[in-house]
């Protein structure tokens, strides 16, 4: 499992190290901040696109040649901007990075659930997501000390370095998993499925989840510079929520699968929690600041690995690919669609407004899986 975790790290790291230091970069690439915007969504936007393409590749052809696939790209795309040192490289470096992690990450996600029992699902996926984490918080951190050593050619030539250790890794350790014979699926077939209460619910709550990760990490340092706080409060703000999502997730893994937490009731506390946060997060103050770096880690540690075990529990193990590169596409849409809506309303009117939008919504959220939970009870 180590390297299928080592993977998640992967392109969390990638997704972050670079992004988190594009704006203080002099490289003649970033000359204004609609070119910025344009770098920073090349990655996402290629994940958009293609997760649920490889996803079902990954069911026809088997997750683990497609896992090696993405890997190996990576670091292929990783490698050109060390090799071809100049601005329009650096383009085609992100694009190809966000085109090989949208391979890799589903069938990472796919070999976690075929390699597990249904009841350790919890805990796999839950390990999965704190490694995610691990490449969301120490993304910034390495990837602006490699900067700083070495320019971008550094960072880049890690990454390169990363993702064939990683490849290779895989190779030696990670099973052969033949893909499952499967019924011809039609496009209503496709549409029935993912619109089906069982894949729609999970995979709104983990967009949910990830737009408030989204707009905690991104925001947060906004309000506390607002509230007069230095680079240090607001950088262990940021630290707080990273590190608390990380550390809950596995627990919240072992408590599934051990009866002690259910998905439904698991993910409604993930979302009141993470609602609590942005209240808090809208009260002045740096102790309200961490209480809601806090809150909204815990919420979106417990909802992810109740998430992706949901989906892996309902769906059939030869669409594994095609479902969980669904289910992450909902993710970047939430990854992105949180902070545009936050932006957006703090625009028009402040961002404290923002954070109370954001929180009504997850509320909503709550009270809708709640009632959807009433509904199929018998």
């Amino acid at each position: 499992m180590w390297p299928l975790y080592a993977a998640g790290f992967t392109t969390a790291f990638g997704a972050h190290a670079v992004a988190a230091n594009l704006g203080g970069s002099s490289s003649d690439a970033v000359t204004s901040l609609l070119t910025l915007g344009a770098l920073l969504a090349l990655y996402d936007g290629a994940e958009v696109l293609l997760k649920p393409v490889f996803g079902s590749i990954a069911d026809r052809v088997g997750a683990r040649p497609v896992l090696l696939f993405g890997l190996i790209g990576f670091a292929i795309a990783s490698s050109t901007s060390v090799i071809a040192d100049r601005p329009g490289w650096l383009w085609v470096a992100r694009l190809g990075q966000g085109a090989a992690a949208s391979a890799f990450s589903p069938a990472a996600s796919a070999l976690v659930a075929r390699l597990n029992p249904a009841a350790k699902h919890g805990r796999a996926f839950g390990s999965y997501g704190f490694c995610k984490s691990l490449g969301y918080t120490a993304g910034p951190l390495l990837g602006g000390g490699l900067v700083w050593l070495g320019d971008f050619r550094l960072l880049f030539a890690v990454m390169t370095a990363l993702a064939l250790a990683v490849a290779v890794w895989a190779l030696v350790v990670v099973p052969v998993v033949p893909p499952l014979p499967r019924r011809r699926q039609t496009v209503v077939d496709l549409a029935r499925r993912i619109t089906d209460p069982r894949f729609l619910r999970p995979t709104l709550a983990l967009a949910a989840a990830t737009a408030a990760l989204s707009v905690g990490v991104g925001f947060l340092p906004v309000t506390g510079r607002s509230d007069g706080l230095g680079s240090i409060a607001t950088g262990a703000a940021v630290s707080l929520l990273a590190a608390t999502a990380a550390v809950v997730q596995p627990r919240a893994g072992r408590a599934l699968d051990a009866g002690r937490l259910s998905s439904r009731t698991g993910t409604a506390v993930g979302l009141g929690l993470a609602a609590a946060g942005f209240v808090c997060a809208a009260l002045p103050g740096v102790v309200f600041l961490l209480i809601a770096a806090a809150l909204i880690g815990a919420g979106t540690g417990i909802i992810t690995p109740l998430g992706f075990a949901a989906l892996a529990a309902s769906t059939p193990p030869e669409r594994l690919g095609q479902t969980m590169g669904t289910a992450e596409l909902g993710r970047e849409l939430g990854d992105s669609g949180g902070p545009l809506l936050v932006a957006a309303v703090a625009t028009a009117t402040a961002l404290d407004t923002g954070y109370l939008i954001l929180a009504a919504l997850l509320v909503l959220g709550l009270l809708l899986l709640g009632r959807a939970g009433r509904v199929t009870s018998p």
